[in-house]
Parts: C-alpha cells; sequence; structure tokens
C-alpha cells in the first residue's frame, strides 16, 4: 500500500471520517476491525503541554518530559499517529470501540489506550481529527505494521504518537 501522507493521500488510500475526537461519539464510525490515522491540520510548529491531560491508567501517569516530545516530533508530517481495532475474541471490538477508548482516555478518564498517548500532550489536541478505514477482510495488525514501516521508510522514523511499529 503506497500512502500519500497527507489528509488528501490517506482519501485515497480508503480512510474516512475525519473528525475531531470530541465528535467521535455522534460520528457513524464503523464497528468492523480497521486502521485509524490521527492527524493534525495545523501547519504551525506544535507547542507541547508540561502535564498531559489524559487519563492515568493502573496509576501510571501518561505525562512524559516536554524534550521527549520534541525528539519524537516529526518535521513536515501532519499524521502524529497511526492505530489499530482488531475485532476482539468476541468480534465486537472494532473501530467505533477502540476510538472511544482513545478519546475517552483524553478526556482524563482511567481507560485502556496506552498508545498513541503523546497526542494528548499537544497544545492544540482537540483539533486533531481522525479517519478510519475497516479492514473486515485484512487483519488490522498486518495493515498497521505495514503503513508504520511505509512511514518510516518515508520519514526516516515513526510517526510522532507510535512508540512502537
Amino acid at each position: 500500500m503506497i500512502v500519500k501522507w497527507t489528509l488528501d493521500g490517506l482519501i485515497d488510500a480508503g480512510f474516512t471520517g475525519f473528525v475531531r475526537f470530541s465528535e467521535l461519539p455522534t460520528a457513524q464510525v464503523p464497528t468492523d476491525p480497521g486502521m485509524y490515522v490521527v492527524i493534525r491540520v495545523a501547519e504551525t510548529d506544535p507547542e507541547f503541554l508540561q502535564q498531559s491531560p489524559a487519563g492515568w491508567f493502573k496509576g501510571k501517569d501518561p505525562s512524559v518530559p516536554v524534550s521527549t516530545l520534541e525528539a519524537a516530533w516529526v518535521p513536515g508530517s501532519s499524521v502524529v499517529y497511526l492505530g489499530k481495532a482488531n475485532g476482539g475474541a468476541t468480534g465486537r471490538r472494532g473501530l467505533r470501540k477502540r476510538l472511544d477508548e482513545y478519546r475517552r482516555h483524553g478526556a482524563d478518564e482511567p481507560v485502556g489506550h496506552w498508545g498513541g498517548r503523546y497526542i494528548w500532550q499537544l497544545a492544540d489536541s482537540e483539533k486533531l481529527v481522525v479517519g478510519w478505514k475497516p479492514t473486515a477482510a485484512t487483519n488490522a495488525r498486518t495493515l498497521e505494521r505495514q503503513m508504520i514501516a511505509e512511514f518510516s521508510s518515508d520519514h526516516a522514523e515513526r510517526p510522532f504518537a507510535n512508540l512502537t511499529g
């Protein structure tokens, strides 16, 4: 899958939605497994918060030092995170459930969405948008790995908030 790492390129690659996290509860997010992408639409340099507003999970503070965030930042990229949503054991987890957990984690709830937590320390995190791509016929984890590898090849590093990949 060759992706152009812009909003238009992601749309061409089959991603839809592109709503702010605050809009997710009323958005028509599919229940299928799939991939999702978080985009920072601002073209200015990012500002980082000292303290993450995200919820603590299992007693762990989601905050990291600003120097860590600065080192992870990928200049010139609007893509800040690539994630996956598998169906889970019952097949009912999917994109809607996973993105709701991500949103709730950023809203200071103690929810288990530790991956991608760096985005909440962006001072303009409320303006981030998330798009999704159902992958009912494809393993979401395989696609996630492929996309992170492709991004890394194009940018010489993973997306900002992808700590593994």
